[in-house]
């Protein structure tokens, strides 16, 4: 049975911090592969997408290029209108039978758990791990397993915002997204 960690979020665009979340995760939790997974629209963020679907996830096979246990799932993606976790997991562990799922999450995610859409039901689906991040609680009455990971303070809204502003953003991002955002004049560049 593969373990299989999904890591979602809107990579917006995919910066170093999602590839070193990922990347630890992977090797500190024994993982087989990590799936980025692509949001079409989280439910808890307001949509704000400056970028096409197929842009960002040009962005996220630049990004992921090269590394033998990164893949990308564009199931919510393919998907319309609001995207719960549950209702993912639901399809993916039908689908794939075979593969046993650990769903990343940040610290500020470990917080918000209780206000998850049908978080009990979600718990037999899958098994989350929580990144330990500064500054947030990591208490929760959830069973969540922790991975420490070398803390990167870096967000695409901030990398956006450089980007609008004509800031560089090199060592924030692998050069084959920067050379695309340039290329495709995404974020105001």
């Amino acid at each position: 049975m593969k373990k299989i960690g999904i890591l979602g979020g809107t990579f917006n665009p995919p910066h170093h911090g999602h590839l070193l979340i990922a990347y630890e995760v992977l090797n500190k939790a024994g993982l087989d592969e990590i799936w980025f997974m692509p949001n079409q629209e989280p439910p808890h963020k307001a949509k704000s997408l400056v970028v096409t679907n197929q842009d960002r996830l040009n962005m996220l096979s630049l990004a992921t290029k090269g590394h033998p246990n990164f893949n990308i799932q564009t199931i919510e993606l393919e998907r319309q209108g609001r995207s719960y976790t549950y209702d993912t997991m639901q399809l993916l562990t039908k689908s794939y039978s075979e593969h046993q799922f650990y769903f990343i999450i940040g610290a500020d995610m470990i917080e918000y758990l209780p206000k998850w859409y049908k978080i009990d039901e979600l718990l037999e689906l899958v098994t989350f791990i929580g990144v330990r991040r500064p500054s947030y609680s990591h208490e929760t009455t959830y069973p969540v397993q922790y991975v420490d990971v070398p803390s990167m303070d870096v967000s695409s809204s901030m990398i956006r915002e450089r980007l609008k502003e004509g800031k560089t953003v090199r060592y924030l991002l692998p050069d084959q997204v920067i050379e695309y955002i340039k290329e495709k004049q995404l974020y105001g560049t």
